[in-house]
């Protein structure tokens, strides 16, 4: 997804209360603790980023996304929302944040990129590996229908005032996101012990960890 016409186009799908679900449950799960340095990992054009920054006016969110047309629409996104001070842009691969310190994080975030990655085991360990003692990572993605009557529901349910394209997009992602068994072994794999996963909606699992002191 990284043409200019297929980034504006999902940055005009309507994700609004998705984004503040995401948002109002992060800081849930995050506590009293604010401020600090929070990454978004997959940040798209910025949306969540901006509800963030908005959220908790202490924190610094660094919004990570390799695909280039992505973080054009987010740079003006930003701009427009007056957030460019606090909100710094990265062309990054999510599969190697060579560029961010271990432990140095306060809070990573991610949603739905987990299903566009081949092997997003690399990308767990990577959000583990940045996060300081004491921080969050909450990540949240779709898990994938057992049925493909189930596919045409959850579309029909949530896509269908938006384009073709974008039907086709998110019927694309439902068949390539993972089950809660597999983000389950696939945590476990990396060496998170019991890792605290839930199915949180019709459509989304998400994980949440804090790490030990």
């Amino acid at each position: 997804m990284d043409t200019a016409e297929e980034a504006r186009e999902y940055d005009a799908m309507d994700h609004a209360a998705v984004n503040a679900a995401f948002v109002a449950d992060f800081l849930a799960a995050r506590g009293e603790s604010r401020g600090g340095t929070i990454v978004d990992l997959g940040c798209g054009t910025g949306r969540i980023a901006i509800l963030i920054a908005r959220a908790d006016p202490l924190a610094r969110v660094v919004a990570i996304d390799i695909a280039e047309h992505m973080l054009t629409v987010a740079h003006e996104n930003i701009q427009a929302a007056g957030l460019s001070d606090r909100i710094e842009l990265v062309r990054a691969d999510a599969k190697g944040m060579s560029e961010i310190a271990s432990g140095s994080i306060a809070a990573v975030v991610s949603n739905s990129i987990v299903h566009h990655i081949p092997e997003p085991s690399r990308v767990l360990a990577e959000i583990v590996r940045v996060i300081e003692p004491g921080g969050i990572a909450f990540v949240r993605d779709l898990f994938r229908p057992d049925s493909a009557d189930e596919v045409d529901r959850l579309v029909s349910l949530y896509a269908s005032n938006e384009t073709e394209r974008a039907r086709g997009l998110f019927r694309d992602s439902l068949g390539a996101a993972l089950t809660l068994a597999e983000v389950r072994e696939t945590l476990e794999r990396i060496g998170v012990s019991d890792p605290e996963v839930a199915q949180t909606s019709d459509r989304h699992w998400t994980w949440t960890l804090r790490k030990a002191l």
